[in-house]
């Protein structure tokens, strides 16, 4: 009995007309024997006869059924075991496709436009979750037994408090800075005390509330998206839907309703820190005493330009907190959405937050501010 089973029936390959048709075993041990050019002048190869059959030989049938690279000669008679193992073998082993050609132009422009449409897709979304927030928040104002106060003090601390160290000490040395290139250049006209004027309009209505938001959007945008988005990847999202709380109400007002009343002690924290650095820096530099350099700012700086930085830090803040809770909610299943969505929200926040400056910049110019 093992003597039959294990006996080669050796394979042969007969032509008649246009059918070549192969029998006995085509195995790894035996192929060799097959003359690969017997499907020469054929147009279909026969496997009726074919009794053993393994990778090796559904690899032979598939080199015999090809023509130039393709597969041109039809193939029958197989089980269908023989005909998925050929098919396994013909994808593997398919010919490389040629590269389509590529038009760079077009290519470009065609990149340029999926870009601008997903621009457009994502702030309308954002606009969408922000109509949501105030949808939210009216609700939240006609129940305030509603209201979670142990949350908001938490994100208070978390993305206000936290962040006064490195917002001090960032503003401060931006005040060095503007002082010293400033002092460079008007000391040559003889005008060194309007670097007093230089600081303080500087400080005072943009750098200090944007490199204050920037900061923050830094910090809070990508650790809000990181930590809801973790919430939603352990279903701890699904599970306070289940449990009948929504979302938005517990996780994502706490956080926007912190920076939002946060942001702007932090920008007078950063306006106090760079004005402090310009004075130094003024003193060292240029002889100005530090009451000659606030007796200056009393008279020479209106108090439109404070004004005018605590007006954005409420709208700069919401811009983050909508970013990050937004990605964060966005997060799928797996790890690479989580860093991919961390990373955007700190991106999308940051240049969010410049185009609104910018937006600022324009309306108050053009009222005359």
């Amino acid at each position: 009995m093992s003597e039959t089973s294990n006996a080669i029936d050796v394979p042969s390959a007969q032509v008649a007309g246009d059918t070549l048709t192969l029998s006995g075993d085509l195995t790894i041990d035996v192929i060799a024997s097959v003359p690969t050019d017997a499907a020469r002048d054929v147009a279909r190869i026969v496997l009726d006869g074919v009794t053993r059959f393994d990778t090796a030989g559904a690899w032979l049938v598939v080199q015999m059924s090809r023509r130039e690279g393709e597969d041109a000669i039809e193939v029958s008679g197989a089980t269908p075991a023989q005909a998925k193992l050929i098919e396994t073998v013909r994808d593997i082993d398919a010919p490389p496709q040629a590269a389509p050609e590529r038009r760079l132009l077009r290519d470009g422009i065609v990149a340029f436009g999926h870009a601008i449409w997903d621009a457009v897709r994502d702030l309308l979304e954002l606009t969408a979750f922000f109509g949501r927030i105030l949808v939210e928040l009216g609700r939240l104002l006609r129940h305030p037994g509603r209201a979670r106060l142990t949350p908001l003090v938490y994100h208070m601390q978390a993305a206000g408090l936290n962040a006064a160290p490195i917002v001090t000490l960032m503003s401060l040395l931006i005040g060095v800075v503007v002082a010293f290139q400033g002092s460079a250049q008007l000391e040559r006209f003889g005008a060194e005390i309007f670097v007093v004027d230089l600081i303080a309009i500087s400080i005072l209505r943009e750098l200090g509330i944007l490199l204050t938001a920037i900061i923050v959007a830094g910090r809070s945008a990508s650790a809000f998206t990181a930590a809801i988005g973790s919430m939603k990847m352990r279903e701890e999202v699904d599970a306070l839907r289940i449990l009948g709380l929504d979302p938005v109400t517990v996780l994502v007002l706490p956080r926007i309703l912190a920076l939002v009343l946060t942001l702007p002690i932090l920008a007078i924290l950063a306006d106090v820190a760079g004005l402090a650095g310009g004075a130094a820096m003024a003193w060292i530099d240029l002889g100005i005493t530090p009451r000659a350099f606030v007796v200056r700012i009393a008279d020479g700086t209106s108090p439109w330009h404070l004004a005018v930085g605590l007006i954005k830090a409420p709208v700069f803040a919401l811009i983050i907190g909508l970013v990050g809770c937004r990605n964060g909610l966005e997060v799928g299943g797996d790890a690479d959405s989580l860093g991919r969505l961390t990373s955007s929200s700190v991106v999308t926040s940051i240049f969010l937050v410049i185009a609104a400056d910018a937006v600022f910049s324009i309306f108050f110019a053009l009222l005359g501010v």
